[in-house]
């Protein structure tokens, strides 16, 4: 059994939906243990999500932040743990290596299909059945359904990606994700951010998030959005402290971000 929920959800008015699949830190029982020093202080989480999406509640759109660690089990990532960007390094459903390709667990402690099938049954299909649940019910209010998959990622990771990556990086799997006249003013309004870099569909296009619930022809449109870590965080490296002047930017501009969403009208 879980101790903590797998989930946090606030349900919003609004036909949008944020969810932060990687803020959480909590683990699975005894599972700290197993894991190397690295492993443990979990340096691939994208920290404080939820303060740079504060203007949700305002805007009262819901919100559905996961509890645990992506290393107990990235909830990006379809079941099948599927290749997302052939060629590229796999970071996996249960990953194994750090962003950096260092151990997460202790020699002989990696966890057996046995227990990977469980992660899946205990974390990964509740969180989902939620996101599909909620929706489904925003569909049935508005005949729409928008989905923001909030995430933040160092700039520079050179075993994932070369060079260094935009502050803002928006994915809509190529413009299969979700219809053009909703990406396109919140791709102005990230034009109009003088202080950030953006792009639409670089390195990062989408996860299994955006991917799979993203069906446009359906009325369910999502967007995935990668911010960088540099912009909103005093540095990188641990303890990872949040920069006070550098994140209220962020938070108004992800708050403007939203509020397009929530305005748009198929």
């Amino acid at each position: 059994m879980t101790k903590l929920p797998v989930f946090s959800f606030t349900r919003g008015v609004a036909p949008v939906l944020v969810t932060i699949p990687h803020a959480g830190t909590a683990l699975m029982p005894e599972m700290a243990g197993r894991m190397t020093p690295t492993g443990a202080a979990l340096p691939d989480t994208d920290w404080y999500m939820e303060r740079l999406y504060a203007a949700a509640a305002d805007l009262g759109i819901g919100m559905l932040r996961a509890n645990y660690s992506r290393y107990v089990i990235d909830l990006n990532r379809g079941a099948d743990d599927a290749t997302l960007y052939p060629g590229r390094p796999k970071t996996g459903l249960v990953p194994e290596l750090t962003f950096d390709g260092e151990p997460i667990y202790r020699v002989g402690e990696m966890p057996d299909e046995a227990e990977i099938e469980a992660r899946r049954d205990l974390y990964w299909q509740p969180y989902h059945d939620a996101v599909a649940e909620e929706l489904a019910r925003l569909k049935a209010r508005w005949g729409w359904a928008i989905l923001w998959d909030g995430h933040s990622i160092r700039n520079e990771i050179p075993r994932l990606f070369e060079g260094r990556l935009p502050d803002l990086n928006f994915g809509t799997d190529e413009g299969r994700s979700c219809n053009a006249s909703l990406i396109a003013p919140i791709i102005q309004s990230a034009n109009r951010q003088t202080h950030y870099t953006y792009i639409l569909n670089g390195r990062f296009k989408g996860g299994y998030t955006t991917r799979h619930y993203g069906q446009p022809s359906n009325g369910l449109h999502a967007i995935q959005l990668e911010k960088a870590k540099s912009i909103y965080l005093d540095h990188q490296d641990a303890p990872w402290p949040m920069g006070r002047i550098k994140s209220r930017t962020v938070v108004e501009m992800v708050g403007n971000f939203l509020e397009i969403a929530k305005n748009w009208r198929p």
